[in-house]
Order: C-alpha cells, then sequence, then structure tokens
C-alpha cells in the first residue's frame, strides 16, 4: 500500500512539472532613470529572454530635466507589487529621485530614514515576492560638467577630489608633511557652504546606506548590493566603501555585496531574480587578452579585474570556474595591453590590429568553432570599444556569432551588460540575439568610439559647451549623426539588416539611444 501512494506521489508530480516550468517568472524593476543603459536596453534583453517585466510611468522616473518622483514610484510599487514574483528595486529611486538627484538632493535625515524604513518593511507585506535592490554610494568624479553635480562642482570638482583622496590617504596610508600642508590649501581655497553641503548629502547616504546594510540581515532583501559609482583607488567613495564593508563584517555574502560600477546592477539583478526562480547557478569562466589582463586596474574603478568580475558573476547568480570545459559561459575580457584605460577618443584608438587583438580574435574564434557561448566584453578603452580588435573580428566574420558583447562607460558597466546578456542569451532567438549583439555594435562601437569623436570635433568649432546640452542645435547634430551612421555602415555593411533610429535621450553627447525596430515592437505590446 505504502509503495503504491508513493508511485502515485510521484506520477502527480511529474504531471504537474511542465507547468511548473512553463510559469514564467514575472519582474518588476524599477532602475536608476530613464537613460537607455537603465532602461530600455535592460527591459528589450530581458523581454528577449522570453520574461515579462513591468516598469514604472516613465514620467516617474528620473530623466535629464527632471529628478524622479519617490513618494509616487512608491504608490506604484504598492499598487504593481503584488502581480510579479520578483522586484529589482534601485534605493536610489526611491529614496531621493534617482542617481543624479543622490548627488543633489535637499531631502532631510529623517525623510530618507522613513523611506529606508518602508523599503525594508516590503518583505513582511509582500513575503512571496523576492526583493532583489541596489544602492550606490555617491560617487567622486575627479571633474564633472552638464549639471549632474551640484553647480559648484564644475569649479571646485577636482580640489574636492584631490581632498578627499588625500583624506583617504591619511586613513590608511598616512600624509607626508607636505601632503598635510597641501590638504590644508584644499580646505581653505574651497568655500565652507560647499564643503559643508557636499559632506552633509554625503553622510545622509552614507547612513541610508547602513541601515539599508542593516535591514539586509534580517533578510529584508532576497539580495542586496551597493555599487561604487565612478571609484578611485584614494577617494571619498573608496574611504566609504571601506567604512560600509567593516560594518558589514556579519552580512552573508550570499545575501549582500559591494562592488565597483553601478549602472549595470539592474541588469545582473534581474538576471540573478530569473537564476533564482529557475533554480540556476551558471558556470563561468573568464578569459583575457594577452598583457597585463586581470590585474588591469581600471579608470573609474578602484579593484583590479580580478577581483571585480567574480564579484559580479556572483551578483548575477553565477560561479567562476578556472576550467573552460565546465563552463556555461564564457566571459572574454579585451584589456589594455598596458593595464591603462584610456578613454575611446583617445587618438591612438585606430582601425590597426595589434598582435594582441589578433591573437584574442583567433582565439576567441577557436573557441567559437567548439561551440562555446562567449559573451565579450570590451574593456581597452573606457566609453566605447576598442576599434583595432573589433576590425580583427570583423574581418574574422566573428560579431554576429557572439553570445553578447559590451564596450560602453566603464569596465565594470561593461563586464555587468555582457555577463548578463550572455548568462540570458540561451534562452534567446538567434534574431533576438542579432539584435541585441547590433544595437551594442552601434552603441558602443560605431557612436561612442567614432561618430561622438567626430561630432566633437563638430561642435568644438562653435561651441564647447554644447556638447553637455545640445538643444540649441539639436536637430542638426541629430542630422549629422544620422550622416555619419550612413558612412560607417557603408563600411560595415552587416549592420544594415537591422533598421533604426536613433535619439540624445539625455540632450547631451555622451548617450545616444538606438531603436530597433523590435524596440518599438516590444513598447507596442
Amino acid at each position: 500500500m505504502l509503495i503504491k501512494k508513493l508511485f502515485l506521489t510521484i506520477f502527480l508530480a511529474l504531471l504537474l512539472l511542465p507547468n511548473t516550468v512553463q510559469a514564467k517568472t514575472k519582474l518588476l524593476y524599477i532602475p536608476l532613470d530613464n537613460r537607455p543603459v537603465c532602461l530600455s536596453y535592460v527591459t528589450q534583453t530581458i523581454v528577449a529572454a522570453g520574461y515579462e517585466v513591468t516598469t514604472p510611468p516613465e514620467h516617474l522616473l528620473a530623466s535629464e530635466n527632471h529628478h524622479g518622483n519617490p513618494d509616487a514610484l512608491w504608490n506604484w510599487l504598492i499598487k504593481t507589487i503584488p502581480t510579479v514574483d520578483a522586484a529589482v528595486l534601485s534605493t536610489d529611486s526611491l529614496l531621493y529621485g534617482g542617481l543624479v538627484a543622490s548627488r543633489t538632493h535637499e531631502f532631510s535625515t529623517d525623510t530618507i530614514h522613513n523611506r529606508v524604513e518602508r523599503i525594508a518593511k516590503l518583505k513582511n507585506d509582500f513575503p512571496l515576492v523576492k526583493i532583489y535592490a541596489f544602492s550606490t554610494i555617491m560617487r567622486t568624479p575627479r571633474q564633472s560638467f552638464g549639471n549632474v553635480e551640484p553647480e559648484y562642482y564644475t569649479k571646485y570638482g577636482p580640489d574636492l577630489f584631490k581632498l578627499t583622496e588625500l583624506n583617504d590617504k591619511e586613513e590608511s596610508l598616512g600624509l607626508t608633511k607636505q601632503e598635510e600642508h597641501q590638504r590644508n590649501l584644499l580646505k581653505l581655497n574651497i568655500p565652507a557652504i560647499y564643503l559643508n553641503d557636499w559632506f552633509d548629502r554625503r553622510q545622509k547616504n552614507y547612513e541610508a546606506n547602513l541601515r539599508l546594510i542593516k535591514y539586509s540581515q534580517t533578510r529584508s532583501f532576497h539580495f542586496f548590493a551597493i555599487g561604487k559609482d565612478d571609484d578611485a583607488p584614494l577617494s571619498q567613495t573608496h574611504m566609504e566603501s571601506r567604512h560600509l564593508t567593516e560594518a558589514a563584517l556579519l552580512a552573508s555574502l550570499n545575501k549582500f555585496i559591494i562592488l565597483p560600477g553601478v549602472d549595470q546592477l539592474g541588469l545582473l539583478l534581474l538576471t540573478r531574480a530569473i537564476n533564482d526562480a529557475e533554480y540556476k547557478k551558471p558556470i563561468v569562466n573568464v578569459i583575457y587578452a594577452d598583457g597585463v589582463g586581470k590585474n588591469t586596474l581600471p579608470y573609474y574603478s578602484d579593484q583590479r579585474l580580478s577581483s571585480s568580475i567574480p564579484d559580479q558573476i556572483g551578483v548575477a547568480g553565477g560561479r567562476a570556474t578556472e576550467f573552460l570545459e565546465e563552463a556555461d559561459l564564457i566571459l572574454a575580457v579585451n584589456a589594455p595591453y598596458d593595464g591603462i584605460t584610456k578613454d575611446a577618443t583617445y587618438v591612438d584608438n585606430l582601425y590597426f590590429s595589434s598582435k594582441a587583438n589578433l591573437k584574442f580574435a583567433a582565439q576567441i574564434k577557436k573557441l567559437i568553432r567548439n561551440k562555446k557561448d562567449i559573451a565579450l566584453a570590451d574593456v581597452a578603452y573606457a566609453n566605447g570599444a576598442d576599434n583595432g580588435f573589433m576590425l580583427a573580428l570583423h574581418k574574422e566574420g566573428l560579431l554576429e556569432h557572439l553570445a553578447a558583447y559590451s564596450g560602453w562607460n566603464t569596465a565594470d558597466n561593461t563586464v555587468g551588460f555582457a555577463l548578463a546578456q550572455g548568462l540570458l542569451s540561451r534562452a534567446m532567438t538567434s534574431q533576438d540575439k542579432i539584435t541585441l549583439l547590433h544595437t551594442r555594435y552601434l552603441d558602443d562601437w560605431l557612436y561612442q568610439a567614432n561618430i561622438r569623436t567626430d561630432l566633437r570635433n563638430y561642435i568644438n568649432r562653435r561651441n564647447p559647451n554644447i556638447i553637455y546640452d545640445l538643444t540649441p542645435q539639436h536637430l542638426r547634430i541629430l542630422a549629422t549623426t544620422q550622416r555619419l551612421y550612413k558612412d560607417y555602415l557603408d563600411e560595415f555593411k552587416f549592420l544594415k539588416q537591422t533598421s533604426f533610429d536613433i535619439d540624445f535621450p539625455w540632450n547631451r553627447l555622451f548617450e545616444i539611444n538606438i531603436i530597433t525596430n523590435a524596440t518599438k515592437n516590444d513598447a507596442k505590446k
């Protein structure tokens, strides 16, 4: 009798299993803001992988001309979250109104703490929903333009950076007498009102992160990540991350992490949510181009690739391996040969393939022939692709056979995007995969590493400040950009198969939005 009951139980379980497998996880996502790398490129990836993702009405999110609305976003979240299985939340959007707002807001400490408390209570109110959240440590840029920092940062930003670099060094290494003198001069040079404003806001954000870490230890989040925004080995951002790490000693590494980069975290955590829902822990092998390789310390980061890449694999819900043969995905990292990350607009980013370029392209070709899935993180330059390497890949006919490609903004942004899209690529159709690849080539390669330079040269002859606000010449610059694209597409004809429009979503040269037909169709659904 017991045996019959056992067989009946197994039989019923098998009958129910297909329905369980077919029930796709429903996702909710609140991004940092409405930039394509945070919103449209992310949702396009998730939809291509076959998942439903719900996002807030765009007017509630931060844009180029207004901050997001934390309270309206919260109301939308509370109404929508009961309909999903997992939620990925930018706490910066829910606390301050977005990434830029986190650097410029005027909210009181009490207001911020109250918002932290309601985020922490989400899990109790909706126990069946897995909550994934990500926050940021406010960046410390060497300089900044274009209204993404307090107004005074344009003038005093370099001094603020140097001051915090010395503060961090004093705490970790100690200062020479000359450095102490230099720091005192910097304090005198920066008006006290600006120093107080900048450090007061940082303290509010720091305390919010401390509270969020505390709640990650009480299982308020299925996973919580803090990203170090535009960091440096010695800076206020680095110092705060060290203090937060010390405060989080009791936090489980399976539930919490601090890592470099911010803009990639939304897609990484959505990928983790999918892997968790499917009880998958994909295995990733990392290979590097010849040169400094894994020991590269990229610009905008305080961690070497050997440290930051395994962190990102973990955030995505994967596991790193040294053994290529057991990997589900190979992450190929095109790091700079000398370990020095320059901007993609630098004069040496030429259509000339170095020996290292050719060798790495040949290695990737062999792996693809052996049916390996390759996600390519192109981090030789910041803010765009390595032209010489892309030329080598193009000549070998490899660009349409990758699982994923990325080469935008910081090295950490690039790695996270390539990794996440690569892990999700097996669930995509061939056409969806090609569309995502072409989007990255049109943006990271043709625009960021080439057309953007051409446009800057064109604009600088007239008014250099326009690159941060295209309003006076928006239509003319858009038309010039379209003409430049036509010239490059005549050279790289394989990209012509993807029909696309372009726009400058934040009305500046720094980013472009590639709107493919696939993106338009998804928006209509």
